[in-house]
Order: structure tokens, then C-alpha cells, then sequence
């Protein structure tokens, strides 16, 4: 009974997940191959047809959400890795406030804070709109809509799931390592270089991982922030979906999605060294 406790603790989570995605999937894959409407209703025609259709009429769109989603990643990264650096080893025992700080906003809706950047880069906002009263800005200075104010608002929103992991792992390095390194006359660039970046590479590929996946799929940040010539992958599932009741076409672009993503997550793994991180993450 002892050798069975492990998987009997593990049952529930292998449960859910069978339930709520496995089965999900396998019915969305089953969708993705049938034709017809929602009016007569649709059939397992094995129409691969649905794949090569979507993938040539969507294709600006799945690379621009590709792009958006890449730039919001390397923007989160290059904003969150200073951020957990200074906390991780400058935050003293104010650590926890600080976290608590950064998470403080993510209390508000989604959704909430989506729209409250849309108030906050119009053209008559808060900011921008104060900045050319003062002549600071042309009066045609113009943000909303525009793929910055995406990327932007995809930043903001995610940058605590790139922040976290890259904290957890800087939080586990040892600082008499980075001691040693030093008395062995490295520099503080070359100890940062040799031997914190090393080991925080679990939580530079986790958090990458827990961001760039949801912000090329987002739909909100297009919808509020971009406008009708910013509109990614998300916000066309969504209306295939939802509005156009395509279900077959809304399925096959989701795993389209799905697919070109594992692509980019495996290439990624490998050009990063999977079994480095794995074990940098062990020690």
C-alpha cells in the first residue's frame, strides 16, 4: 500500500486532467475534421481541408500573434529579470512586500485592466492627452491602436508570470557561490555571468514558457488596445467560434495554434539546453 501511495496522491490531478483536457481535445479534434453548418448540423467528413483553408486565409494573423506574442516575451523578460534580480538579492526582508507590490494589481479583473490602458494611451487620455495640452507631444501623437499599444498592454499583463519563476530561482542561489566565484578574482559581470545566470535558466525557461503561450493566444489586448488592424489569432477563434458558429474552422485554427506553439516551445527547449536546466533546477 506504501508503494501505491504516491499514485493514489496523483490520481485526482490525472483525473482532472483526463476529464477537463484530454477529453476536450479529442472532441475538439473530432470537430476540426467535420464539415457542414450549424443550422443542418456537421459531419465526420475527415476534411483535412479545414487545416490547409484556415492556414492560408489566417495566416497574417497566426504570424502576427506569433510576433506580438515573441516581442511581449523578450519585453517581459528583459523588464522582469532585473526586477526578480533586485528582489532575489537587494530586497532584504522587505522581499514579501515587495511581491505582494507587484501581484497588488492583479487583484482588479483581467479584462478591467485591459480597458483601463485603453483610457490610459487614448489620444485625448490621461497621459497622452495632459502631454499635448502642455505641447510636450504633437497633436497628432498617436498610440491606441496601434501594435505598441498590443505589445504594450501583453507586457503589462503578463509580466508577473515571468517575474515569479525568475525569482523562485534566483531566490534558491546560493550567495556563498557567488562569493567564491568573487574571491577567485572574477568580476561581478563574470560571477553573474558564469554562475547566476546558469542557474537561473529553470526559471528564465519557466517563466517563458508561462508567458509566451497565453499572450499569442490572447484575444482582449488585440481587442481593446489594437483595433481592427491589430486583430491576432485569439480574437478570430473567438468570433469563428462564438459569433460565425463555425466550430470545425474555429477547431482546426485552435490547433493549428496549439501546433505551431509546441514547435516554437520544443525549439526553444533544445536551443536553451533542456537537460542543463533540468539539472540546474535538481541542485
Amino acid at each position: 500500500m506504501r508503494r501505491l501511495t504516491p499514485y493514489l496522491l496523483a490520481l485526482p490531478a490525472w483525473m482532472w486532467l483526463a476529464i477537463f483536457l484530454v477529453v476536450p481535445m479529442a472532441a475538439m479534434a473530432s470537430v476540426s475534421l467535420q464539415t457542414g453548418n450549424a443550422i443542418d448540423g456537421f459531419a465526420m467528413t475527415f476534411s483535412v481541408s479545414n487545416y490547409t483553408d484556415t492556414l492560408s486565409r489566417y495566416s497574417t494573423q497566426l504570424v502576427r500573434s506569433l510576433v506580438y506574442g515573441g516581442a511581449a516575451t523578450v519585453a517581459m523578460l528583459l523588464i522582469g529579470y532585473p526586477v526578480a534580480y533586485w528582489i532575489a538579492f537587494k530586497g532584504g526582508h522587505r522581499k514579501s512586500m515587495y511581491l505582494f507590490l507587484l501581484l497588488l494589481p492583479f487583484f482588479v479583473s483581467f479584462v478591467l485592466r485591459t480597458i483601463s490602458w485603453g483610457f490610459l494611451l487614448a489620444d485625448d487620455g490621461i497621459l497622452f492627452g495632459t502631454l499635448k495640452g502642455w505641447g510636450v507631444l504633437p497633436a497628432d501623437f498617436h498610440v491606441l491602436a496601434t501594435a505598441f499599444a498590443v505589445i504594450a498592454g501583453l507586457t503589462y499583463n503578463w509580466l508577473p508570470f515571468m517575474i515569479l519563476p525568475i525569482y523562485v530561482a534566483l531566490e534558491r542561489v546560493d550567495p556563498r557561490v557567488v562569493e567564491a566565484a568573487q574571491d577567485l578574482y572574477a568580476s561581478r559581470t563574470a560571477a553573474f555571468r558564469r554562475v547566476v545566470l546558469p542557474l537561473s535558466l529553470p526559471g528564465v525557461f519557466a517563466g517563458v514558457l508561462m508567458t509566451f503561450v497565453p499572450a499569442t493566444a490572447d484575444p482582449v489586448n488585440a481587442q481593446v488596445l489594437g483595433g481592427t488592424s491589430n486583430t491576432m489569432i485569439g480574437n478570430i477563434i473567438q468570433t469563428t467560434y462564438l459569433t460565425n458558429l463555425q466550430y470545425p474552422t474555429a477547431s482546426a485554427l485552435s490547433f493549428t495554434l496549439m501546433a505551431m506553439l509546441l514547435v516554437g516551445i520544443f525549439a526553444y527547449a533544445r536551443a536553451l539546453g533542456t537537460e542543463n536546466v533540468l539539472e540546474a533546477a535538481a541542485r
